[in-house]
């Protein structure tokens, strides 16, 4: 039975979000969604403002905003090897690329790892990027990532993405792909 009940669960995201893509599909409207059933294990002026800060994230891309984008970044950023000044190129080589760029987050679990200024908010999220190419004017995949974690930490007065924490493996293992954006 409990192994039923994953195929179900597993199946109600896959199909949210294929509705999110094609609602989304021309259209830079971001999608930010906690369904229910979602496990939130913070309080909730917390779970609001890493909400909001999700919607401001995805505004400022919205607009194209680089410097904007990268205030929600931490200082500390690292994914993978990449820092803050890597995902900034990256970011500013997705805008010449794209006219447009949207997202969908579909947030699934809420929680905090340590306490103080040592705690990590923990974001199990399931996803999209896509935009429409300057080059042929369709709208095009950039990554979907399924329950990747997303790692925050309060910095500054706000919660910043953090990139993973601990080690960094060498490489990825196989079937893998990283996912540096939010």
């Amino acid at each position: 039975m409990p192994f039923r009940d994953w195929r179900v669960g597993a199946s109600v995201i896959a199909l949210a979000i294929i509705a999110f893509a094609f609602t989304g599909v021309g259209s830079t409207a971001a999608k930010i969604a906690v369904p229910n059933g979602s496990v939130i294990e913070v309080d909730e002026s917390t779970f609001n403002s890493v909400v909001a800060m999700f919607k401001q994230a995805d505004q400022a891309v919205k607009a194209r905003d680089l410097d904007n984008v990268m205030k929600f970044y931490s200082s500390r950023y690292n994914y993978h090897g990449l820092n803050k000044d890597a995902i900034r190129t990256v970011w500013k080589e997705l805008f010449d690329e794209y006219q447009e760029i949207a997202s969908t987050h579909l947030l699934t679990k809420f929680n905090t790892v340590g306490s103080g200024s040592q705690a990590v908010m923990e974001i199990t999220c399931t996803g999209h990027l896509w935009g429409r190419s300057k080059t042929s004017g369709l709208y095009v995949p950039i990554d979907s990532w399924h329950e990747e974690v997303h790692y925050l930490v309060f910095e500054e007065g706000a919660w910043r993405i953090r990139g993973n924490l601990g080690d960094v493996p060498r490489t990825l293992p196989f079937g893998t792909s990283p996912h540096p954006l939010f």
